[in-house]
């Protein structure tokens, strides 16, 4: 495929939004969710399993694939989707928030960031144009600038000089980019500023003023209360281009995604999917439910008879129980297989009820279903 990025707007409901991204290797109808494919895979999913699920497209890490295998190799095998066999979409995030949070030790100054791998130690520079060098040897068909997120709670000045940093990132990436010239991908600016609604409105300005194909809004979920994040998005989103998308980063649970959805955003990406899988909590139409909880031992009970996926309906509770007490490799990989299911059908269920004219009562029941199940959703 070698079609150009574009999104297009089909219908809102409220401030949700309902679009379709084209992109070189697909369409991506929005609003939707993207599989972390951190290390060049779903983890323990093949991608026919991920693609059966609903998935349109999956997220790359720029910082663990340029340190293993190396963008440089994964380039002259092709790039990244014949790699891991990929045919649809991917997004790569530009490996920053990795490097702050992986690194133990790094060096940051306007130049872009030194650090220690935390597999050997070895010495590495992540720059803004370094970073677009590898998500273009990659083959990604949305990169990401190169940005700072600090953690919250953050001191006002430090979030303040993280997001002008950004800004300045921000705007050598776009020239990196262009630099590449690679014809019909997609490069996305982020927005930064933490907690502080006067820099998030800042950082969205300018950021605006570049022309990014699309808007990402990161450095949430990183510590602060539910509330906060979505009073940011809900304030933050509405400064964007509505012609172009928005993207909530590391975000979230079932919950989050309808309530970000609710407040404009197109695109999401989050491993608790798959990282709640391998821990035994599945995520189902009737709230999420611990696996592990003894009460299952004797239940024969399909997980969700009314999943529109096989295996939520194929597998009985006891069974999968079973699999998770016995640390059976199979309970990991049919629970991860359930749970981004369940987040696609939940995506599906948005995206019909924004067309219809209904997303407020799509809500209201789906949250009600949830609140009758094993775990109220946050």
């Amino acid at each position: 495929m070698s079609a150009s990025f574009s999104f297009r707007l089909i219908k809102t409901d409220g401030p949700a939004r309902r679009g379709v991204m084209v992109t070189p290797h697909g369409r991506v109808e929005t609003p939707a969710f993207m599989p972390v494919g951190t290390q060049g895979t779903v983890k323990g999913l093949t991608p026919e399993v991920v693609r059966d699920t609903g998935t349109q497209i999956v997220l790359g890490n720029t910082y663990h694939l340029m340190l293993r295998p190396g963008a440089e190799r994964i380039a002259a095998l092709g790039g990244l989707h014949r790699f891991m066999n990929w045919p649809g979409p991917i997004l790569t995030d530009s490996g920053g928030f990795q490097v702050m949070s992986l690194s133990a030790l790094r060096k940051l100054s306007a130049q872009g960031v030194t650090f220690r791998s935390h597999l050997d130690g070895s010495l590495h520079h992540l720059s803004p144009e370094r970073a677009i060098e590898i998500q273009a040897l990659l083959g990604a068909d949305i990169s990401m600038q190169l940005d700072e997120c600090l953690r919250l709670p953050a001191p006002s000045a430090e979030i303040a000089r993280a997001m002008r940093l950004s800004l300045a990132w921000a705007e050598r990436s776009k020239r990196a980019f262009a630099a590449h010239a690679r014809a019909g991908h997609a490069l996305f600016g982020i927005v930064q500023g933490g907690d502080d609604l006067a820099l998030r409105a800042e950082s969205a300005r300018v950021l605006a003023d570049m022309d990014f194909d699309g808007y990402a809004i990161g450095g949430l979920a990183v510590g602060e209360p539910q509330a906060t994040m979505l009073k940011v998005v809900a304030e933050t989103a509405p400064l964007l281009p509505a012609e172009r998308p928005r993207y909530l980063m590391g975000v979230g649970t079932p919950h989050d995604l309808l309530e970000a959805v609710a407040r404009g955003i197109d695109l999401f990406d989050c491993v608790l999917p798959t990282r709640n899988g391998r821990h035994g909590l599945a995520f189902t139409r009737h709230g999420a439910i611990n696996l592990a909880n003894a009460r299952h031992a004797a239940d024969p009970r399909p997980l969700d008879e009314g999943s529109a996926h096989p295996a939520a309906r194929s597998y009985s509770r006891a069974y999968l129980h079973h699999l998770v007490k016995a640390n059976e490799m199979l309970g990991a990989v049919l629970l991860s297989t359930i749970n981004l299911a369940y987040y696609q059908q939940l995506m599906a269920g948005m995206r019909a009820a924004i067309e219809a004219g209904g997303f407020a009562e799509f809500r209201a029941r789906t949250m009600a279903e949830w609140e009758r199940g094993d775990i109220p959703p946050r």
